[in-house]
This record gives structure tokens, sequence and C-alpha cells, in this order.
């Protein structure tokens, strides 16, 4: 949107980020939502779908990935900023590694298999030049992964 600040268009397009966490969990599949925009403009969409397509690589990150790659024509993605409900797992950081993605915003942390906590002090997967930034929306994040999970127990 025209006119708005960064911490703002972060936060519009990580709700668009959560309207997709919500179709996985409609779904079924674990409530992860991902978008990628350039100039704040959503050019691609996902959510996870490791359930429905039998495919344990079917993260939301690498559906959108696979999405921008499409639209722009090339593999490369450094004008691009990923923004995810949950911190990538060590799968997708490697993959948006290689995508050379611009910028990473993600709304909560995730302990257990988050990139940030497999990768040793001062190493990651990522581009070195790719820009990492969490806690957006952080608490609606973690409250629909929290909700869903006690659902299923």
């Amino acid at each position: 949107m025209i006119g708005e600040t960064l911490v703002q268009q972060d936060e519009r397009l990580m709700r668009e980020a959560l309207i997709e966490a919500q179709r996985a969990g409609e779904a079924g599949e674990v409530p992860v939502g991902a978008v990628i925009a350039i100039n704040g403009r959503v050019i691609a969409r996902g959510h996870n779908l490791t359930e429905t397509l039998c495919d344990v690589t079917a993260h939301a990150e690498m559906m959108a990935i696979t999405a921008a790659a499409s639209y722009l024509g090339g593999k490369y993605l450094p004008q691009c900023t990923l923004y995810v409900t949950v911190e990538p797992c060590a799968m997708c950081a490697g993959a948006l590694g290689w995508s050379q993605i611009g910028r990473i915003v993600y709304g909560t942390a995730d302990p257990r298999r988050g990139f940030s906590r497999l990768c040793a002090p001062g190493e990651t997967p990522l581009h070195p030049r790719t820009i990492v930034s969490e806690g957006v929306l952080a608490d609606e994040c973690r409250n629909l992964m929290q909700s869903f999970f006690k659902r299923r127990r």
C-alpha cells in the first residue's frame, strides 16, 4: 500500500500468511501459511500440504517458493520477501538459501525444529545477504498453532 511503513506492510502481509495457515488447518494440515511478495505485492502463496499430497517436503514455504519461481520465470528470489507464520525448518531454510531470497519475516519461533535452533552460532543455511525478521504477529501465529494441536489431542 502507498505510504505504509515497513512495520505496517509486514503486518498486512503476515495477515495474508495467516489466511493461508487457516486454510491449511481447515484441511487437517498443520496450520502454517506463507506468502511471497515483491515491493509489498503478493506474487505467491502456499500452505502446508504434506498430508494432502503425502509428501513430507510439501511445506508452506516450499509451495510458495515454487509458485514465486514459476511466476518470475527463474529460481532466484533476491528481490522477494517471504512471510511465514512459523519459523522455517532446516529443510525450508536450505531451499530459501538456494533461492537467494532477499528477506524472511516469520511470526512465531519453532523451538523444536526451527532452523535457528538447529544451526551452530553464526552458521545458517540462508544466503549471506538474506535479512531475517521475527516476531511479526507472533501471538496470532502461535495461538493458531496451539489451538490446532489442542483440538488434535
